[in-house]
């Protein structure tokens, strides 16, 4: 029988007025699809979209968000820095950063910046104006090419971090989830998703022109909120394209956080066939050859799974998934590789 909660989605979602027209492509972990032709391909991926949402467990779809609270603008170099307080999910606020170029179009682009885990709990958003040693802070950078950037802390990070001990706090949080039906994951990417509805309604932003990014958590929230959301135009994962099966044969599971990891997901996808939800929306990819969170032939494989559907129903050059040599750190090559795709997709 279905879930209440996956019966509530499917009511809201638009994507559900295709599911009655049948998909031959083969679910499952593993297996080659036997991809539809013309348009039987949107209609697959709709219908495995809302599949995609239901693995998530019980999201507050019924939450009505409140509007923001401004707490404070800060003038920097080239930008104006909201500090805000978002409604999103209806248990607690969301704090954020809104990232407003003083040089931009009327209606610019915008880009949804996702921080990462690496055990740095207290540094949340922050990372979108302080950077780290492994990834220079975005938000100058954002600001010169003119696109509006909105990060928000978290569940247990930044201002979010309800525990003294960090680690302690993500797993009780689990767990409680857990027991109440709820995933974390799930609710992480349910507040990603409520950001990016936040960043499309501003009066700056042109909704039509939405990008996601991130570094290793940001990284593997970043595809996934592509694979869920059709708005995201244009996504920018670094360090953390990480294909699930490769991952198990290493055994190397410790290496990601109890967030990452989702119950009953193989059951249902591989990472290519989560990925195979953003084709042929634009889609750069960067990582290390020495990173074991993202073993260099899972890399590959979901390259080699993705370029053909972008040659059949896309364009070839909209896909670029690249290793680099290096481990968990974005290179200043990479770098320059994603400026150059922001530039073509967003600018």
């Amino acid at each position: 029988m279905m879930s209440s909660h996956r019966r509530d989605f499917l009511k809201r979602s638009a994507a559900m007025l295709a599911l009655g027209a049948g998909s031959t492509v083969a679910a499952g972990n593993g297996t080659e699809a036997q991809e539809p032709s013309g348009e039987d391909f949107s209609v697959y991926q709709r219908r495995r979209r809302a599949d995609l949402w239901a693995l998530l467990g019980q999201l507050p779809w019924d939450h009505r968000p409140a509007p923001p609270r401004l707490v404070k603008t800060e003038k920097r170099d080239g930008y104006t820095l909201e500090r805000l307080v978002l409604d999103l999910n209806g248990f607690e606020p969301v704090p954020a950063l809104l990232v407003l170029p003083d040089r931009r179009a009327a209606r610019a682009p915008g880009l949804l910046y996702i921080h990462w885990h690496g055990g740095m709990y207290d540094l949340g958003k922050e990372q979108l104006v302080t950077g780290d040693e492994a990834q220079p802070a975005y938000a100058p950078v954002c600001a010169e090419k003119g696109i509006v950037t909105l990060a928000i802390d978290s569940w247990c990070f930044g201002e979010r971090k309800h525990a003294a001990d960090g680690y302690a706090g993500e797993q009780d949080a689990f767990k409680l989830m857990l027991w109440r039906g709820r995933v974390l994951f799930g609710m992480m990417m349910f507040d990603e998703f409520r950001a990016l509805d936040y960043l499309a309604s501003r009066p700056e932003v042109d909704p039509g022109r939405l990008g996601a990014t991130g570094m290793s958590m940001g990284s593997t929230k970043a595809w996934w909120l592509a694979a869920l959301d059709p708005r995201v135009r244009l996504c920018i994962d670094v360090c953390c394209l990480t294909d699930f099966d490769e991952l198990i044969r290493i055994r190397n599971l410790k290496g990601h956080g109890i967030y990452y990891y989702v119950p009953s997901l193989l059951k249902e996808f591989s990472t290519a066939q989560i990925n195979e939800l953003i084709v042929p929306r634009p889609r750069l990819s960067v990582n290390g050859r020495q990173d074991d969170l993202t073993p260099p032939a899972g890399v590959e494989k979901v390259r080699d799974y993705l370029l053909p559907l972008y040659r059949k129903y896309g364009r070839e050059e909209d896909c670029r998934i690249e290793l680099f040599n290096c481990g968990h750190v974005e290179l200043p090559e990479m770098r320059q590789l994603i400026l150059s795709w922001l530039d073509r997709y967003l600018g």
